[in-house]
């Protein structure tokens, strides 16, 4: 070492300096925020201290004191965690009703309670930790001060007041119908010499529900960074546009509720909180107040539609008009931007169950259509009061007849212009009655001949006889046939072989051979099927259907009665001279294949004698 020029009380000197700077790193260090802290006369305050780097048991003792600004030098004891009698006299009362306290978040970690700030609580907080260590090294206290501001914020119900009917009462009552839009106004401002930030929020408790932060639902609320946010029932509303937050000028807040709902009935309040950022660069809340904007109804569409219809039993007779009145009634919104209607009337015949089908309809649109079945009459469906709709057919008939029903529906807009249905009410149930033609018609069909043979034209007669019904009553007949399906035993459903209309004009159908067919009127009340070119598979049981139509004033047509005639049995007999030639055939082809075995055996056998030779 000498050689190298070193003292040898170097490495002494480096120890020393290394147990030093051990010692340093062990020191007893007291944390407590970075000032100062502002905070608002009447609310709480939380002050944290923690104490790390000590020697002793896990559990540290904590004692603040306050420095006011008048006596910068004087200590004012305010709580300890291991003495109760520590408090000072200006602080024992407090702390004594626990609204000052020193709360243990763990053995070396606490927090200063104050539920109620004053003014005189404004100065320096010191925390102390008595000392544990076999050393007195490093910091035994953190301060941190704290200046109380007065109260500043203020928040209301927005005059004149949230839109609806309002009854004059504090807070007021507001009633909207369903599917209305429910808008509540509220004033927050602040004269805070500080820099701070409003929140503001609007929540909703449920009707005689006491107020508190345990009923009181957020429905929407203005974040201290201006993001808007929705409580979790009113999320999906918010992004669908039917919920919006807006703010009008410096102080006033706008929520608007698009579509109201039966749930948001409730009283409604406003809440407007005060942040401010601290040194450390966090956000505290230094404030709150809250306002009871209105007591809400919201009236039910299912509550209010009702549906009336006249002008009660109608007795009436074929071809005449039958006009039915519907008058919906209630408290409701008129059709518009908010609420949609639909009106249309059901039949079901008499002594049918449940509502019947439809007949006609206007949607929410005005836009009419017909229901199944009616299409091609002459059947109007139209609005001719404001609220009174009217069902016109131009020609009854007697199918006509039943119980008529008024259906009317009531939707409401949601976002996107999208209705939803809200409610749906039906009328008493309307008889109507249609007086019949009184037409019998009878039938009576035959086989020409008797007996058809296959190859041959079989022609079919049907004569009808008529007895009622009105003047210019026309006749129309139509030919089926019933024909058992290949390994079946039963008869297949009838099948339409052809016919004429009244009108004259023929209909063909699908004749099962799959040959000509021929209908045709012969006399006034005498109709004729040919089939050309008879085939086995034309063979089944064949029956006439005449049908009797009235034509009324409206050109349309409507079957005034029907009948069936008797069977008809068709079967394709063969020729005599066809069943003796089959035989001939198969006697002559036998003999042909016995001759050609019998040659062709005695040549096999002689070439094989030849060979032998």
């Amino acid at each position: 070492m000498g050689a190298l020029g070193l003292s040898p009380r170097l490495p002494l000197l480096l120890l020393l300096l290394l147990l030093m700077l051990g010692a340093e790193c062990f020191a007893r260090e007291v944390l407590v925020p970075q000032g100062p802290l502002y905070r608002v006369a009447g609310t709480a305050v939380s002050i944290p201290c923690n104490v790390s780097g000590y020697e002793g048991p896990a559990q540290q003792d904590f004692e603040w004191f306050l420095y006011r600004p008048e006596a910068p030098e004087a200590a004012l004891g305010i709580v300890s965690t291991r003495d109760a009698r520590f408090s000072y006299a200006v602080f024992g009362p407090r702390v004594a009703a626990g609204e000052v306290q020193v709360q243990r978040l763990q053995g070396d970690a606490v927090v200063l309670r104050i539920a109620r700030l004053q003014a005189q609580d404004a100065g320096i907080y010191e925390c102390y930790t008595p000392s544990t260590d076999t050393r007195y090294l490093g910091s035994y206290s953190g301060k941190v001060e704290l200046r109380v501001l007065p109260d500043a914020l203020q928040v209301s119900a927005t005059p004149p007041g949230p839109r609806g009917r309002q009854a004059p009462t504090s807070p007021p009552r507001l009633t909207v119908h369903e599917g209305q839009e429910l808008a509540l106004g509220c004033l927050a401002r602040t004269s805070t010499q500080k820099h701070t930030h409003l929140a503001v929020s609007f929540g909703r408790a449920v009707p005689e529900a006491p107020v508190g932060r345990a009923t009181l639902q957020e429905v929407v609320g203005l974040r201290p960074d201006l993001a808007v946010e929705a409580g979790a029932p009113y999320a999906e509303r918010l992004a669908a546009g039917e919920l919006r937050l807006g703010k009008e000028g410096a102080e006033r807040y706008r929520m608007v509720v698009g579509g109201a709902q039966a749930e948001d009935a409730g009283t409604y309040h406003c809440t407007a909180a005060e942040w401010i950022q601290d040194p450390d660069g966090s956000w505290a809340q230094i404030a709150e107040k809250r306002a009871v904007l209105a007591h809400v109804d919201v009236q039910t569409l299912s509550s209010q539609l009702a549906v009336a219809v006249g002008p009660g039993e109608r007795r009436i007779g074929p071809g005449e008009p039958l006009e039915l009145l519907c008058n919906v009634s209630g408290a409701l919104p008129p059709p518009g931007r908010h609420a949609a209607y639909s009106v249309g009337w059901e039949m079901a015949p008499a002594g049918a169950p449940g509502p019947g089908r439809l007949v006609a309809q206007l949607d929410t649109e005005g836009v009419g259509s017909l229901g199944p079945g009616y299409e091609g009459r002459h059947i109007a469906m139209e609005k001719v009061a404001s609220r009174t709709y009217r069902l016109r057919l131009e020609a009854a008939r007697p199918g006509d007849a039943g119980t008529y029903r008024c259906l009317a529906k009531a939707y409401v807009r949601g976002s996107g212009a999208r209705l939803r249905e809200a409610a749906s009410a039906r009328s008493r149930p309307l008889p109507v009655h249609v007086r019949e033609e009184g037409v019998v018609l009878e039938a009576v069909a035959w086989l020409a001949g008797g007996t058809v043979y296959r190859g041959e034209t079989a022609s079919l007669l049907c004569n009808i006889s008529v007895r009622g019904g009105p003047p210019g009553l026309r006749l129309a007949a139509s030919w089926w046939v019933e024909r058992p399906e290949e390994g079946e035993l039963s008869p297949a459903p009838a099948r339409l072989v052809g016919g004429v209309g009244q009108d004259g004009v023929a209909e063909l159908g699908v004749r099962p051979g799959g040959g000509p067919v021929s209908v045709e009127l012969v006399g006034p009340r005498s109709h004729r099927l040919r089939l050309h070119g008879l085939g086995p598979e034309d063979e089944g049981v064949y029956h006439c259907a005449p049908s009797a139509w009235v034509r009324h004033a409206d050109y349309s047509w409507y079957q005034a009665g029907s009948a069936r005639s008797g069977p008809v049995t068709v079967y394709p007999y063969t020729h005599a001279l066809d069943t003796l030639f089959v035989p001939l055939l198969v006697g002559a082809g036998v003999a042909l294949v016995t001759g050609a075995t019998v040659l062709g055996t005695i040549t096999c056998c002689f070439m094989k004698r030849l060979r032998k030779r």
